[in-house]
């Protein structure tokens, strides 16, 4: 399984299209739905760490 992944690693520079960016930045009117993605996640990772220091916490009170 391994050595397929790296083949396909290995083989996905050359099966990529010609990039279609003309090197000239664009006006961003809103933020992309990646960018909204990706802060979701991050608040998501935030939320779960706190909660489970908060659970870790609240135990080694009661000791």
């Amino acid at each position: 399984m391994l050595r397929i992944a790296l083949a396909l690693l290995l083989a996905a520079p050359a099966i990529a299209e010609e990039p279609a960016h003309t090197g000239v930045a664009g006006h961003r009117s809103m933020p992309e739905l990646s960018d909204l993605a990706l802060a979701a996640i991050a608040a998501g990772g935030i939320w779960w760490v706190r909660r489970a220091m908060r659970a870790r916490f609240r135990r080694s009170q009661e000791d």
